[in-house]
């Protein structure tokens, strides 16, 4: 295990690419690829990274030379053969051969594609674009570069002991949390922490913690790299960007209203009807399950990924009862800015109605609030999210107002297509 201490003093971790692998990625941005690469591979995407904490200022804390020194170490990288052996000859959820020689072979000679990059108003503007299967790969490498030259540039006027005292603290504030998720009954939950990490290593021992604390109530982690050198699980399925980028291609409103449920019968054909898990959130969970088609009500479960959970879980457990579904057969993932707290009070709540598990992210891999002065360390919301897809502005609406994306005209369009009404604002974190 590393002294994460010591090599942030001696090396300022420079001899730390903060992204080793194209496999340090989440497990579901590899099954989307695969999908959009047999549906979708001519697409035209621009992806853009939006702080959404406007008071963090990037550009005024993070060098922009060591910030296009890692992107550029980003391009550089291609997956190794032991990592091109991982996934084509490991199983995943029950199944061997996820990923289709098709698509191994194009990944295995895949580099990533430029990037661009600005400064404008404290903040750095970076995007990209191209084909989507090839830009939206860096979503999870360019916001864990962010989010790691933020630690740094926080960390690095820090002497020996203030190191050793504050990753001290943050271990015992992890251990303690998870002396408290021991007793939680019945509790699945895997790590979710790769995109707003406070860095790699930290990020591996949090891991690590997770299995020798929780023992099998640790279901995996979504970051392919440390599952591969771990022995674990690789978790995670699909995100908002199958139909945001698919609702930008439909011509007509009609095909915007049918474009979330085109998502998913590609995803049921691309994966034979394994990893059925919806996620009915992007525009508006309530609609979507108004007017989803029958056969989808027969899947696995959902995931919960904005608004109030507990409210989005009973309107779930009604529509699958008026669907003839038994609730307490379907999944429910919970996903959105959890912590010890929130994991407690859901369990509690839905402990034999609905199957339970946990996607647990920022404030496991990155919870250094009130550790060093003016809270410098403490976690944002920094995304990288699809903006346009064939010259299209992409919209997301969300069960929260506050995480709605899109120009004014669009969104607008988009609440009266979805027939999304007053929603209820809450405070992103991160």
């Amino acid at each position: 295990m590393a002294d994460i201490a010591s090599r942030v003093y001696n090396h300022n971790w420079k001899i730390d690419p903060i992204v080793r692998s194209l496999l340090d990625t989440d497990f579901y941005k590899l099954l989307m690829c695969q999908s959009i690469f047999r549906n979708k591979p001519d697409t035209t995407v621009v992806f853009s990274l939006i702080n959404r904490t406007k008071s963090v200022r990037l550009a005024e804390l993070v060098d922009e030379g060591e910030l296009r020194e890692q992107l550029d170490h980003v391009r550089s990288l291609s997956l190794r053969r032991g990592e091109s052996t991982w996934l084509r000859g490991n199983t995943f959820y029950g199944k061997r051969q996820m990923f289709r020689p098709d698509f191994m072979e194009w990944f295995e000679n895949l580099r990533l594609p430029p990037y661009h990059l600005e400064k404008r108003d404290g903040q750095y503007e970076l995007t990209f674009e191209g084909k989507w299967p090839e830009v939206m790969l860096w979503e999870i490498p360019a916001l864990a570069v962010l989010m790691e030259l933020r630690s740094r540039a926080v960390l690095k006027e820090m002497r020996r002991f203030e190191l050793q005292v504050l990753y001290a603290r943050a271990m015992a504030r992890v251990w303690e949390k998870l002396e408290r998720l021991r007793q939680v009954p019945g509790l699945k939950l895997a790590d979710f922490g790769t995109r707003r990490r406070h860095g790699f290593l930290w990020q591996d021992w949090c891991v690590q913690a997770l299995g020798e604390g929780l023992g099998d109530k640790f279901t995996g982690t979504s970051n392919c790299l440390i599952a591969m050198r771990r022995d674990l699980e690789a978790v995670g399925t699909n995100a908002h960007e199958l139909p945001m980028v698919y609702s930008a291609l439909a011509e007509t409103d009609a095909q915007l209203a049918q474009a979330p449920y085109q998502v998913l019968a590609d995803w049921h054909e691309e994966h034979d009807g394994n990893l059925r898990i919806i996620l009915p959130d992007t525009y508006g969970t309530e609609g979507f399950l108004k007017r989803a088609p029958d056969w989808l009500a027969s899947w696995t479960g959902i995931r919960i990924d904005s608004g109030d959970p507990a409210a989005a879980t009973e309107n779930a457990i009604r529509w699958w009862k008026d669907r003839g579904e038994d609730p307490t057969r379907k999944l429910v993932i919970f996903s959105d800015g959890l912590d010890v707290e929130k994991i407690e009070e859901l369990s509690r709540r839905f402990h034999g109605r609905v199957r339970v598990s946990f996607g647990w992210g920022t404030m496991l891999t990155n919870d250094f609030r009130g550790l060093v002065p003016g809270d410098a360390l403490a976690p944002f919301s920094l995304v990288c999210k699809a903006v346009s897809a064939n010259g299209r502005p992409t919209v997301k609406l969300s069960d929260n107002p506050n995480k709605a994306m899109g120009p004014a005209e669009e969104v607008a369009r988009y609440k009266r297509v979805f027939g999304v009404g007053a929603q209820v604002a809450e405070e992103v974190l991160v």
